[in-house]
């Protein structure tokens, strides 16, 4: 498929990717056994607080789509989404047989991915979500996500803002 700019379409509206991402992950839980939508929607609100703007609160909402094949990457590549969306997405969309090295790279190597991650590392680590997790996976989440963390170079508190 040749693409041709003068058919440019109008870049789809945040409620039009909220509404999206819901439908394509709806019927999908998350680890505790809740409607994954409302990490999609934590992790958009996280990146909003901590100042991030459309186009990362839009790859926040996808930022798990092509991952859990919630939608499919050509999907996303001929999205009406802006480069630097899809570009975010493809960043923390994880890899088959990827070590967590590689992974760090390439989301520090992606303008405006580190704060998607952020917000994202920051919802899977809130300890009322792991709270309700069996110990043992509590703990591998736990250290999974804090070693991210370091890689990411994010060594301060995961969420001042949350304060307990």
């Amino acid at each position: 498929m040749t693409h041709t700019h003068s058919q440019e379409r109008p870049s789809l509206t945040l409620p039009e990717v909220e509404a999206l991402a819901r439908t394509a992950h709806a019927g999908q839980t998350d680890k505790a056994g809740r409607p994954y939508a409302e990490h999609l929607h934590a992790v958009a609100e996280g990146v909003r607080a901590r100042g991030g703007d459309a186009e990362q609160i839009a790859a926040a909402w996808l930022h798990d789509s092509v991952e859990d094949d919630a939608l499919p990457e050509q999907w996303l590549r001929e999205a009406a989404l802006s480069r630097r969306t899809k570009a975010i997405v493809l960043a923390v969309t994880k890899r088959a047989g990827e070590g967590p090295e590689a992974y760090a790279g390439r989301i520090l190597a992606t303008p405006g991915a580190l704060l998607v991650k952020e917000a994202d590392l920051a919802h899977n680590a809130d300890p009322a979500r792991l709270a309700v997790l069996d110990e043992a996976t509590r703990t591998r989440l736990t250290g999974k996500y804090a070693r991210m963390r370091a890689l990411l170079g994010l060594t301060g508190p995961t969420d001042k803002a949350t304060g307990g």
